[in-house]
Order: C-alpha cells, then sequence, then structure tokens
C-alpha cells in the first residue's frame, strides 16, 4: 500500500496521475499547504525539504517500509517497482525519459511556478519578474512544442517524463498561456487530457480522495494521521 502525503497542486497532481496511471492502491493523506500544514514535524520525516508530495510504501524494497520525497524521485520509485514500460528498462529509452523528466525538474516547473507566482499570487506587481519569468516560461514552451514536432511524445512513447510536465502545461490559464501559439504541444496536451487516469486526478479534488479501490471515493476527506518514522525510514 502506498500512503500518499499531498495537495491539488501542479507537483502533486504528477503523483497522483502515476498512481492512477499504474492502478495501484494508495491512500490520499491531504497536506493543506494553505495552512502550513507541510510544516508540521511528522511530514518533516518524510519530507526534509517541507515539499509535497511525498511517499511511503508499506512494501518497499526487501518488503521494508520506505519514505521517498522529491516528485520525480517518486514517479521513478513507483514505476521502477512495478516495472512499468512508462520508465523503460532499455537504457536508451530510460535515459531519453530521464532526460525530459529533469527538463521538468530542472526547468519547466521552477520556471512556470516563479511565472504563475509573480502573475496570480504575488501582491505586488514587479514589471522587471513578471517580463523576465514569462519571456522562459515561453522559452521552455518553444524547446517543448520543437520536441512535440517531432515525437508523439517526449521520449517517443507516453512517460513519466509527460506525465511531470503535463500538470504544469494544465496552469496555461492561469499563466496567461495560449497553447494555439505551441501547435503540437497543443496536440500533446490534448491527448494527454483524455487519458482515463488523468482524467480522474484533473477532474476531482484530492482534499476528498481516500483509499483507492476501484476510484471510490468517500463523502469526507479522512484525517491526516501522523506518520511512522521508525518504520518509513
Amino acid at each position: 500500500m502506498i500512503d500518499l502525503y499531498s495537495w491539488n497542486t501542479s507537483n502533486g497532481r504528477k503523483v497522483t496521475i502515476l498512481l492512477e496511471e499504474l492502478q495501484l492502491e494508495y491512500i490520499f493523506h491531504p497536506i493543506d499547504i494553505t495552512r502550513g500544514a507541510q510544516y508540521e514535524p511528522s511530514f518533516l520525516g518524510i519530507s526534509p525539504n517541507n515539499k509535497i508530495p511525498a511517499i511511503v510504501d508499506s512494501d518497499g524494497p526487501d518488503g521494508k517500509p520506505v519514505s521517498v520525497f522529491e516528485s520525480g524521485a517518486i514517479l521513478i520509485y513507483l514505476a521502477d517497482k512495478i516495472g512499468s514500460p512508462l520508465f523503460p528498462a532499455s537504457p536508451r529509452e530510460r535515459m531519453l525519459v530521464l532526460q525530459w523528466l529533469m527538463f521538468q525538474m530542472g526547468g519547466l516547473g521552477p520556471m512556470l511556478g516563479q511565472h504563475l507566482h509573480f502573475v496570480k499570487y504575488s501582491s505586488q506587481q514587479i514589471p522587471y519578474a513578471i517580463e523576465r519569468y514569462e519571456k522562459e516560461a515561453h522559452r521552455l514552451l518553444r524547446v517543448l512544442d520543437h520536441r512535440l514536432g517531432e515525437v508523439e511524445f517526449l521520449a517517443g512513447a507516453y512517460s513519466i517524463a509527460d506525465i511531470a510536465c503535463y500538470p504544469w502545461v494544465a496552469r496555461k490559464e492561469w499563466m496567461r498561456i495560449d497553447l494555439a501559439d505551441y501547435p503540437h504541444l497543443e496536440r500533446w496536451f490534448e491527448a494527454i487530457s483524455e487519458r482515463p487516469a488523468v482524467k480522474t486526478v484533473m477532474n476531482g479534488d484530492p482534499a476528498r480522495y481516500t483509499v483507492r479501490h476501484l476510484r471510490i471515493f468517500a463523502a469526507e476527506p479522512p484525517a491526516r494521521p501522523s506518520v511512522n518514522l521508525a518504520a518509513a525510514n
């Protein structure tokens, strides 16, 4: 069983989408970052950087519990755990996936996150910051668009690299981005949006998720339990 500690953000949705794609059973523990829940000592034990998402796998390596933080590491761990083609075994194919996953982790996510902050959340309108991150956001989108003019998905076949990038591109309206300016990226985005696992996550309310058993969700969010740090690490 996977315990997922997360919230309804672009980084959080990456892992939830993958869990749905893999059809793994999991419990969603909402970490309300709007109220500072990520700073509670129990969460710090599995996420040293106080960031969501994080997981605890009760059946980790050698059958012992293990905790994993950082969304990219979690995607790799989960796909590798069950030998999913979303993280292919072939060294050449795997390296392609890793390159585009790192593109998201080191570039697309951080830069779109800054762009989103300054155009939507900042209490002050700072022209320099808005212009700086808007330019970089569009540069990164051009990189994606060029790549997707060559291949169907970022690493050729659908993979965890696409899953990592998709929730960030999905914030396009908030960032005042028109995908019509990026036709290959728009084609990719629309194709992924139709996947059942993606629809489940993007149309749902993670604060209401409980155990994933045939996608049955509770009427009210479960209480967030403390983490057994001794068992998880």
